[in-house]
């Protein structure tokens, strides 16, 4: 499906990766992974053609669709959400509509026994069979079942794009894109904006397409679900592991392993090389050895390790004071902004030392209610924030938040006090800000290099209730997985604001759901909260699509057959699977008739064995156990040819 050879980038001279070949098949899933900024997105766009490289190729069989999410992208306000999604059935809609005009041109002519009007009814035969194929008028039906699943509702189909904020104009952008079924699918961060519902349809929806998939995420939960291929980009190198993203680790390690063995041995080797040669430089009767030594020297090649971000972040929370029994008291407490009501009744008592989650869609109020603790926003009810509390906020925005005008090191520096002050550099330092970084300026930095920054600023002042905001966005799984080993030994009260599963997991010990303007409190972790849910979910899901089309059922049960069957193929890849079943019957019906034929000659021979002179004629019992043998594979061919024909109708 798609060939990499030779594929080589570099910027400024440095090379991002350098001579990279590999392969990706026909429903291949494949994770790319790497720290932040080894070039994961660079080589999605390489694959999809924004891109060239310095040297080498990305090749695929022409005519192949591909569908590409990048993490930022330029985005059109002029029409309503339905209209923005209905783009992704732009070649559909003009084929429907060429249906139409050829429709009014049959009416309006009376020529029928023409062979101009011939020509015209088997065109509108051949183009309706390939609007039925593509799925008819159920394209409607497809778009309201996406947007539903990606967390619209369908009061917001026919609102203006302009209304919604960037991450949910995103998710109308993936929507397009995953109904267009391309043949190659191409996402880059594609959680970063979803709930862990509208993230779950997502995985069910991949695992069920014919797309090939390659993805770029830091979710540890959605790749694990999705890929059963990973890519990582080290070194300026590719390698391919055949294995999901958790064995990948252990596969990795094992790898670094053997190649710090080989590493010695060859430092060793270049060692005792050098003394030989530094021993007996000088004597006569060893320059023949000396020179042989060095001319060995020359040739070794250095044994590259794997760069492992074991420093990415090593935090540790400083000590502080003690606060009382309950950092935090909602009693009643309601929030409107106009007429909307965010949520109202939110009673909740959260312990000292509990570690709690924030779940729910975009927009039900789990930022909102974060807001109403720091005081920023006004509301009624009752809040109380507990005796000695002191808060560390991470808001959703912090990183954005910075100052682009001033270095990293002044950032830091800026906000540090007392003798912390003294030790700047060694903070930066264990988060990847070490040497030269420290000087660079907060506006070249990356996504995920400025959520480290804000992180540091966190962690300069001692508080006992961290309230985190989405604080996973744009960290690469490494950084993420010490955070969360950080968390797990503050001993501290923690609210954390997430769609991460697998970050949550093991992390929090209670859940708090935010859902049509109440909070519900769950017992226990992530997944037995999300276990509980699921069902939930499902329902709702269901009531929205058979609410709007609840006048229309038969007409859309008989679609859906049609979609369930061909939906998810296009015209090409239909017409390919009709030629190979056609070949198939063919070929059965060939192996039937020889069967029929090589069974009469048995029977034939089986009546001239009746007759006396033939009782021992070797000639006809070497030609019966040779037609025996032969109906024996015929029969066997039959079988796996109509396995086969099974296997492609199914």
């Amino acid at each position: 499906m798609i060939s990499v050879e030779g594929l080589t980038v570099e910027f400024s001279s440095k090379p991002l990766f350098s001579n990279a070949n590999f392969v990706v098949n026909d429903r291949d899933r494949v994770a790319l992974v790497g720290k932040n900024g080894a070039g994961k997105s660079t080589l999605l766009k390489l694959i999809c053609g924004i891109m060239q490289p310095t040297s080498g190729c990305v090749s695929m069989p022409n005519g192949t669709t591909v569908g590409y999410l990048p993490q930022v992208m330029q985005l059109q306000d002029d029409t309503t959400v339905r209209q923005d999604t209905r783009k992704a059935f732009a070649s559909h809609i003009s084929l429907k509509k060429k249906l139409v005009a050829l429709e009014k041109e049959m009416q309006t002519r009376e020529d029928y026994e023409s062979s101009d009007y011939l020509q015209l009814v088997e065109n509108y035969s051949q183009m309706h069979d390939q609007y039925m194929i593509l799925g008819g008028d159920n394209f409607e039906a497809e778009i309201e079942r996406t947007l539903i699943g990606l967390g619209f509702k369908n009061t917001d189909f026919d609102r203006p794009t302009k209304e919604f904020s960037g991450g949910w104009r995103m998710r109308i952008e993936l929507a397009k894109i995953l109904l267009q079924h391309p043949d190659v699918l191409l996402l880059d961060e594609p959680t970063n904006h979803l709930d862990i519902e509208s993230i779950q349809w997502l995985e069910q929806f991949i695992m069920q397409s014919s797309s090939t998939v390659i993805l770029v995420s830091h979710d540890r939960a959605f790749i694990n679900n999705i890929t059963n291929r990973t890519i990582e980009i080290s070194c300026c190198n590719i390698v391919d592991y055949k294995v999901k993203y958790d064995e990948y680790v252990k596969l990795r390690e094992e790898r670094r392993e053997q190649q710090l063995r080989a590493y010695e041995n060859q430092q060793k080797e270049i060692a005792d090389i050098k003394e030989f040669i530094d021993k007996f430089r000088y004597k006569p009767t060893k320059a023949v050895q000396v020179q042989s030594r060095i001319k060995q020297l020359e040739k070794i090649v250095p044994i590259e390790v794997d760069e492992i971000d074991r420093s990415t972040m090593h935090l540790k929370f400083p000590p502080c004071l003690r606060s009382g029994d309950y950092p935090l008291i909602c009693k009643d407490l309601k929030k409107n902004y106009g007429q909307h009501n965010v949520f109202s009744d939110v009673n909740l008592t959260i312990k000292r030392g509990e570690k709690v989650a924030f779940v729910g869609k975009n927009g039900e109020g789990k930022s909102t209610l974060v807001k109403c603790i720091m005081g920023e926003i006004p509301f009624e009810g009752y809040l109380k924030v507990g005796h000695n509390v002191q808060i560390g906020y991470f808001a959703q925005n912090q990183a954005q938040l910075l100052d682009g005008n001033i270095t990293v090191f002044d950032t830091i520096d800026n906000v540090a006090k007392g003798e912390i002050r003294t030790r700047i550099n060694d903070i930066l330092g264990a988060f990847m800000f070490g040497g030269e970084s420290s000087e660079k300026y907060v506006r070249v930095l990356s996504g995920g290099e400025r959520s480290r920054l804000a992180m540091i600023r966190l962690l300069l002042e001692p508080v006992n209730l961290l309230i985190l905001d989405e604080p996973t966005n744009h960290l690469d799984m490494v950084s993420k997985d010490v955070l969360k080993e950080a968390l797990k030994a503050f001993d501290g009260t923690v609210i954390v604001v997430s769609h991460d599963r697998e970050f949550l997991d093991g992390l929090v010990s209670k859940v708090y759901e935010f859902g049509g303007g109440k909070v519900k409190e769950h017992i226990g972790g992530i997944y037995d909260f999300l276990r509980h849910h699921q069902f939930d979910f499902q329902n709702e899901q269901a009531q929205q699509i058979s609410g709007k089309n609840k006048n229309n059922q038969g007409n859309d049960k008989l679609q859906h057959e049609q979609k369930s069957n061909l939906g998810k193929q296009n015209y090409l890849e239909h017409k390919e699977l009709q030629k190979k079943i056609s070949k198939l019957e063919k070929l059965i019906k060939q192996t039937e008739i020889s069967i029929e034929e090589n069974e009469n000659r048995i029977s034939e021979i089986d009546n001239l064995f009746f007759k006396p002179e033939n009782a021992s004629n070797l000639d006809l019992v070497n030609e019966y156990s040779s037609i025996k043998d032969k109906i024996n594979n015929l029969v066997s061919d039959w079988e796996e040819l109509n396995e086969e024909l099974d296997n492609i109708k199914n």
